[in-house]
């Protein structure tokens, strides 16, 4: 008798790799939004990453129900090893990335391959979201037009705008040969990195503005501790400035954001230093501040902080919160 075509037989046009990792309760959507997809040449290749609840088993249930589905069971490597993982079992045309966590618009594929399809120039193209949970819920994940067509944007904007992409991306499984896979040394901001590398490369960078999925914004998630954001931030910046060494205005731009994230940290930090009632750290953070800017307004608070802590914190780290 002939046998039943296996739909793991056949190439994919698409890949969708999903790191995840301790996700249980948010899991199972984000895989329904995958095969909800208008589009359905691809496979997903899903990574769970040594998680200690439920995830692994959820994803098993879906691989059970569906044959496009792969699962990927490892120890904890960090998010780029996960990503990683994926990718050395992905065999479309296209990568597309999907977080644990997200949820695709049943659209989101067609769009985005439509586009890619009809730009040979565009090389890797991400989508605008709407904010789930958190202070911004309801909103824009990316500050631009609801509606409106595709952007592209130059290693320049993605450098001067570190939130010009977002992690709903699409890209062509090319970039990652010519210029490799994730930073397995970078557990965050490492999708921050594969994007200055492909625009440092000369790949095709494009956003479409149109909001396709939803991006998850939970207390415990890596991007809810700005702190650390900062700090993991800085790390794809210090490398492209390495490479950018016969490109000076290039250098000039990481410097500049290089120094207003620092400015940024050391306002959180005064921040907590107020809220613990430490008021030798808020002065030496609101110094700091003064003297790296040359701001009236920090040489004020430290003044003030020396004589009336509170009355300088309440008018200095919310008044710099905006300005900053």
């Amino acid at each position: 008798m002939p046998r039943t075509p296996d739909p793991r037989d056949h190439s994919p046009l698409v890949s969708i790799i999903t790191p995840a990792y301790n996700t249980a309760p948010f899991v199972a959507a984000t895989l329904e939004s995958a095969l909800a997809q208008t589009f359905g040449d691809f496979e997903l290749v899903f990574v769970n990453d040594g998680s200690t609840d439920d995830t692994g088993a959820i994803a098993d249930a879906f691989a059970r129900r569906d044959p496009r589905v792969r699962v990927i069971h490892q120890k904890n490597r960090g998010i780029s090893s996960a990503r990683n993982a994926a990718l050395a079992e992905a065999r479309g045309e296209f990568v597309a990335l999907l977080d644990s966590d997200d949820i695709w618009f049943p659209t989101y594929l067609g769009e985005q391959v439509a586009i890619l399809e009809r730009h040979p120039d565009i090389d890797v193209l991400s989508a605008n979201a709407i904010n789930l949970g958190g202070t911004f819920d309801g909103q824009p994940l990316l500050a631009r037009p609801v509606t409106g067509g595709v952007q592209h944007l130059n290693l320049m904007t993605l450098v001067q705008a570190e939130d010009s992409l977002s992690i709903l991306t699409i890209f062509r499984k090319g970039v990652l040969e010519s210029i490799g896979l994730f930073d397995t040394n970078l557990r965050r901001s490492e999708d921050y990195d594969l994007w200055l590398r492909a625009a440092n490369a000369g790949f095709g960078i494009a956003v479409n503005a149109v909001p396709l999925g939803l991006y998850r914004r939970r207390p415990d998630s890596i991007s809810a501790d700005e702190t650390l954001m900062l700090t993991a931030i800085r790390k794809p910046l210090i490398k492209l400035r390495a490479e950018c060494g016969d490109r000076p205005e290039i250098q000039a731009a990481i410097d500049a954001q290089l120094a207003r994230f620092s400015q940024r940290a050391t306002l959180l930090h005064a921040r907590t230093a107020l809220l613990q009632g430490d008021t030798a750290e808020l002065a030496a953070h609101l110094s700091a501040l003064a003297e790296t800017t040359g701001a009236v307004r920090y040489r004020l608070a430290r003044w003030l902080s020396d004589r009336a802590p509170s009355i300088a914190c309440s008018g200095s780290t919310t008044s710099c919160a905006r300005h900053s």
